[in-house]
């Protein structure tokens, strides 16, 4: 793939070694001289005060590496469960995913959440085995987990670059229909077909190593290198905001991948493709375009489709949101699970706190950040103890004040497990009518589908006896 560019991510559980291996990739580029380190505080992409302070990743981050040829955008992207929303809204700009598992540990709970969130996102995706330095690693152990618990593509790639054995081909060969045939009709496998089935997420190609040693981090990027398939754009412009912040000045910035065309400074970018019925439509000037990589930056002229960057001078922009040709909105699947009251220090003004949390929400719609005007309190919503605690540093760092979060509850939804059925009479005005509505529940997360099961003869009955019936399934 001499030329091309790629938008990739790294997502892991927590601990897994998504830093670490991270910083390998960065070092073995040569994007950094110096290889860093979570326990020695000072990895390249964790350059947040409290992401060096608690060894996590908080905030996604952006780098820029190269490699035979292959330009990698990379995201990071927090681990820690209490960041998830952070680490979603970059699912929707990348092109490939890396996914580290622990070599210790296996297959875990965040990793289903995570495996399941990158097939919803349909992104093709590398697997690294991380920490197999240690003792209790055992690699067929392993490649039989991910195939047990992710998905039978998960196939061996190691020393791929020295070409792979029959075995391993057979194996290769039956996670697709084409492959089958392929290997059937010429007893071998392409390259190039083996990378059309890694982009349709046929084949997950895993890589096996120790991040921190250095060992098999090479042979990662080789595969993707190999294996990955350039993106078509169109001519006309596009983009996706997957993130906004604000720099050290205060300047608001709209981060996003340009999915068509070429972004120049100065040039005027609308959401009319994007807009809802009653939603503004809005049309501003990029005033500035920045390329960044961890904490720095360079300030570029133009982007070309697939790239990423951010941009000043939207005021109107938010997480999800298409722009140009860019014909929807996306929304996240992720949802908080508590939500808290803002305690304010005495004197407070509520009004200013309020604008103020209103930006912070730009930054995190997931805070749902609510004025509950009878009792005059602020409330939002999180994902865990860990993520209040860094809202209350933002905030003290922000605006200065010292905040608390009280009255901690967890957000329920309801729904119903088994068929139901509900009958109404209604007779006004001497007029007689029945209803019966049967709900059904549906696959979690499926929403609510409305149907009517009534036959066209009852329907057809007089208007003193009609009987509908609706299916609810939630």
């Amino acid at each position: 793939m001499v030329g091309s560019k790629i938008v990739i991510g790294i997502l892991a559980h927590v601990d897994a070694g998504k830093t670490t291996l991270s910083e390998a990739l960065l070092y073995t580029t040569g994007t950094v001289r110096k290889l860093g380190r979570v326990d020695h505080k000072d990895a390249f992409l964790d350059n947040f005060n409290q992401e060096r302070e608690r060894g996590i990743t908080i905030f996604s981050k952006q780098a820029n590496l190269s490699w035979k040829g292959l330009e990698l955008v990379l995201l990071d992207t927090p681990g820690h469960v209490d960041f998830s929303a952070e680490m979603e809204r970059t699912l929707q700009v990348l092109d490939y995913c890396i996914l580290v598992i622990s070599g210790a540990d296996g297959v875990q709970g965040h990793t289903l959440t995570l495996w399941k969130l990158l097939k919803q996102y349909d992104i093709p995706t590398f697997l690294f085995v991380n920490k197999m330095d240690q003792p209790a690693a055992d690699k067929v152990k392993l490649l039989q987990n991910l195939q047990d618990k992710l998905s039978q593509g998960c196939q061996d790639f190691s020393n791929s670059g020295e070409g792979f054995n029959s075995d391993r081909l057979e194996e290769i060969a039956v996670c697709s229909e084409k492959l089958t045939e392929e290997y059937l009709e010429k007893g071998t496998l392409e390259t190039k077909s083996i990378a059309e089935a890694v982009a349709k997420r046929e084949v997950f190609p895993c890589f096996f190593g120790s991040a921190l040693k250095l060992q098999g981090v090479e042979e990662l990027l080789d595969g993707i290198q190999t294996y990955s398939c350039q993106n078509e754009y169109p001519e006309e412009f596009g983009a996706r905001v997957y993130k906004i912040s604000r720099d050290q000045a205060g300047n608001r910035l709209t981060h996003i991948k340009v999915t068509g065309g070429i972004l120049r400074v100065k040039m005027t970018i609308t959401n009319a493709g994007s807009a809802a019925s009653e939603e503004e439509v809005w049309s501003e000037k990029a005033d500035s375009i920045r390329i960044y990589g961890g904490a720095g930056f360079t300030a570029a002229d133009h982007v070309k489709a697939g790239g990423v960057c951010a941009v000043l001078g939207l005021s109107k922009s938010f997480v999800g949101q298409g722009l140009g040709f860019e014909t929807r909105n996306e929304t996240p699947v992720l949802v908080p699970v508590l939500t808290y009251r803002l305690d304010l220090p005495a004197g407070s003004d509520v009004v200013k706190v309020l604008g103020q949390m209103r930006a912070l929400e730009e930054e995190e719609p997931q805070l749902h950040v609510v004025w509950r005007e009878s009792l005059k309190e602020i409330h939002v919503q999180v994902m865990g103890e860990v993520q209040t605690e860094i809202l209350k540093s933002v905030i003290a760092e922000r605006f200065g004040l010292d905040v608390e979060f009280a009255d901690g509850r967890l957000l329920y939804k309801e729904t119903i497990t088994t068929t139901a059925e509900g009958i109404g009479h209604f007779e006004p005005l001497r007029h007689y009518a029945e209803v019966h509505l049967l709900l059904e529940p549906g696959e979690p997360g499926s929403g609510l589908q409305f149907a009517t099961v009534c036959s066209e003869e009852k329907k057809k009955l007089s208007n003193y006896s009609k009987f509908f019936f609706l299916k609810r399934i939630i």
